[in-house]
């Protein structure tokens, strides 16, 4: 069984201090993740993580995502990746230390955008190293694009891509963040348990209000990307829910955490 599994920035990093990560909480978050897996030793993974208070400060400061043509922007594009990737570093290194066969797979030497959507990713190594029983680690990063000349993608957009190319397919899709889900309102709402095509409409409002934008557009981004990515694979479940708390990580990739928000066709 294959899940895709994205620990958000905003749970593992200080996001009122820029580059700071908080290394209690991704150890016990690695520490979950390894548990789940000693327990269920069918379950495949490919773990995604957010920028938090790395790559987003660092891409809105110079507008990364919206396009890089001059010398200056180019530069810049580079500092975005340095700093992208030094948090994949820390989370890669907690991975590892927790024991658990995690190997890199980084976006920006890999990904290929046209005008900001991903149309070509190496998919062989991330194959390959599932089949081996690996646990590939990609992130919000950098990429080449034909039409901006460079952008900024998420790991949203990467699992969208990687979800109908990988076989076997991933039957779930979990995301993991500070928010207990997607909610009526934002910071007090209720939660809503499921989205559909059929009542997204109704709920945009919500989308737009539910979370404070970052770079890669916010919780009304993920969730219609996650929409979209339903519809493209009927059966798919996709859950937006909390990691703080203790434990809730590892019942989710058990299969029991009934929290949050669903998204399905």
């Amino acid at each position: 069984m294959l899940t895709f599994l994205k620990l958000g920035g905003s749970l593992f990093t200080d996001k009122n201090r820029e580059e700071s990560v908080l290394p209690e909480v991704l150890a016990r978050l690695a520490d979950e993740i390894a548990a789940a897996l000693a327990t269920r030793p069918d379950l495949r993974l490919v773990v995604g993580h957010g920028s938090g208070s790395f790559g987003h400060a660092e891409a809105k400061k110079h507008g990364t995502r919206q396009g890089v043509r001059t010398p200056e922007q180019w530069r810049n594009f580079a500092n975005v990746a340095h700093v992208a990737a030094k948090l994949n570093r820390h989370v890669l290194d907690a991975l590892r230390a927790a024991g658990i066969p995690a190997i890199n797979a980084q976006p920006s030497a890999s990904v290929v955008c046209r005008d900001g959507v991903i149309i070509e990713m190496a998919v062989a190594p991330i194959q390959r190293a599932l089949d081996g029983g690996l646990a590939p680690l990609v992130y919000g990063d950098v990429a080449v694009d034909e039409v901006r000349g460079g952008t900024i993608i998420s790991t949203e957009d990467e699992f969208r891509y990687l979800a109908t190319r990988l076989r076997p397919a991933p039957s779930e899709i979990l995301l993991a963040g500070i928010e207990r889900g997607v909610l009526t309102s934002w910071p007090d709402g209720e939660v809503i348990p499921l989205i559909t095509p059929q009542n997204i409409e109704s709920l945009r409002p919500a989308l737009r209000g539910s979370h404070a934008a970052d770079v890669t557009g916010g919780m009304e981004s993920k969730v219609l990307e996650m929409l979209a990515q339903a519809q493209a694979m009927p059966g798919l479940s996709i859950r937006i829910f909390s990691g703080v708390e203790t434990d809730v990580v590892k019942r989710a990739l058990l299969g029991r955490v009934m929290e949050g928000t669903v998204v399905r066709y």
